[in-house]
């Protein structure tokens, strides 16, 4: 690559290893280069025209795993999954003795809890494939079934000897969003699967597979809690079920707060690490420190800049999109969860409002153009939008109203064909993430297998200025009161 740096990238693993307490011989590691894209690899920049030099490396320097044949049954699930027919199916590696299909075996959870099951299902891995057997030793990364209610960091153990290990504990969700039924005018014109029933056995599915998500019900039969380790965890999910034709909204997520010890309101910050070209620098360090970024180190190289910051989970909520806007496309962000933190005070929300369709109808040529002038529009002439869908973005601060179905009149002195001659700009095609980056407190993002739509929660827009009036009185009462 054009901007590519092996030696700076040697220099931040090596101080990444001493960071973490490595002993001289393990700071001491072998260096293959390769070049994945060409499959090339060598013990220097002057690449072989193939990966053999990595292959030898892997034989000489990597030990191969300490077993113990001779002792109990040990096993660790490292993962899982679900079948159908073979029901939870766990994954791990054998760390002691040997397993056999249909032996009776002990299954230890993360608090201590001994139940006995038998191994019904046995499998080994031959590359991506799982190949059935009939025994397994130490050392060997194995699947099993049998055992319900299985999870991640549980221990398999001998029945008669059952010794746990170590359990591996899955991080709690940081980031959560409401899934619910699609209440748009055009809900189930594009999705196989829209109703509440379909909705709530989906979710409840994907726990069997998607350990780290947490799906909770409401008090509205059609509305689902669903808790994730950030935007990206979500969306994965919000797309996988888009692709299988589910029709659904969701809302804009928001952070899962805790409690300290003393009392003290704690949320979720991450180590984010940003690579920027020193050009825009000064931009990137303002819009982080007005998130509540804490830069934690700075280093310059050859005309990049790499960054170091502690920023709260909420700070990062529809940032992505607004750093890749302001270092045209060139910027390079990574983000890590790091821990809960003391409340870092407020984050300014979105500066624009949106545009908002007043009546339902078919978008024109002729309201299109007249709209540009207010902003950025999302749909293109011969749309069809509905009272309360958002239409595009307002270039001003508050919502605007936008009769973006008006025709132009035609009279004898104008030819009708006229209003197609008219320029006007691209509509702005947003992708999920960008959608979901740009929801606002009262929005929504309807999903279906066809589009994604932004909506106002409510959609006539004689409520919605009810509501803020009632809003803005209680306010007043709450000011007068303290």
């Amino acid at each position: 690559r054009r901007d590519a740096s092996p030696a700076d990238t040697l220099n931040k693993t090596f101080d990444l290893f001493i960071e973490r307490g490595a002993s001289d011989e393990q700071a001491n590691f072998p260096i293959v280069y390769t070049n994945a894209l060409t499959q090339e690899a060598g013990p220097t920049p002057a690449l072989s025209p193939d990966y053999q030099p990595l292959y030898e490396a892997i034989i000489e320097h990597i030990p191969p795993p300490k077993v113990d044949m001779d002792s109990p049954l040990q096993m660790l699930v490292a993962n899982q999954s679900y079948d159908d027919y073979k029901g939870i199916i766990a994954v791990g590696r054998i760390y002691a003795g040997r397993i056999t299909l249909g032996q009776n075996i002990a299954r230890i959870d993360v608090h201590g809890h001994v139940t006995t099951a038998k191994v019904r299902y046995l499998f080994v891995f031959q590359g991506l494939q799982r190949i059935e057997v009939e025994s397994a030793e130490a050392g060997e990364i194995i699947a099993l079934a049998g055992i319900d209610a299985i999870g991640i960091g549980d221990t398999i153990a001998d029945a008669e000897n059952p010794v746990s290990l170590p359990p591996i504990r899955v991080e709690a969700p940081t980031v959560r969003m409401t899934f619910a039924v699609n209440t748009s005018p055009f809900a189930g014109r594009e999705g196989t699967w829209g109703t509440s029933r379909k909705l709530r056995e989906r979710l409840f599915d994907e726990l069997k597979n998607n350990v780290a998500l947490r799906v909770e019900e409401t008090e509205k039969a059609d509305t689902f809690l669903v808790s994730g380790r950030g935007e990206l965890h979500l969306g994965i999910l919000i797309e996988t079920m888009r692709r299988e034709g589910y029709e659904f909204q969701v809302s804009r997520p928001e952070v899962i707060y805790r409690k300290g010890e003393a009392g003290e309101t704690l949320e979720p910050f991450e180590e984010v690490h940003i690579e920027v070209a020193e050009s825009h620098l000064g931009t990137v360090i303002e819009m982080v420190g007005n998130r509540r970024g804490h830069m934690i180190n700075m280093v310059r190289g050859d005309g990049t800049t790499y960054l170091t910051y502690l920023v709260p989970t909420r700070g990062l909520l529809g940032f992505r999109q607004q750093f890749l806007t302001a270092t045209q496309g060139n910027g390079v962000m990574n983000n890590l969860f790091h821990d809960y933190l003391p409340l870092a005070g407020s984050i300014p929300e979105r500066s624009q409002g949106s545009l908002v369709a007043w009546e339902s109808g078919i978008a024109t040529t002729y309201a299109r153009r007249i709209a540009e002038d207010r902003g950025y529009l999302f749909v293109d002439p011969g749309a069809e939008v509905y009272e309360g869908m958002v239409i595009g973005q307002h270039q001003r601060p508050g919502d605007l109203n936008v009769n973006i179905a008006k025709k132009k009149h035609l009279t004898n002195v104008r030819a009708k064909s006229a209003e197609t001659l008219e320029t006007l700009t691209p509509a702005r095609n947003m992708s999920l993430d960008e959608c979901i980056e740009y929801l606002a407190d009262d929005e929504l993002l309807e999903v279906t297998p066809l589009n994604f739509r932004i909506r106002k929660r409510i959609l006539s827009s004689d409520e919605r200025g009810k509501q803020a009036k009632k809003e803005k009185v209680e306010l007043e009462e709450q000011a007068e009161a303290a």
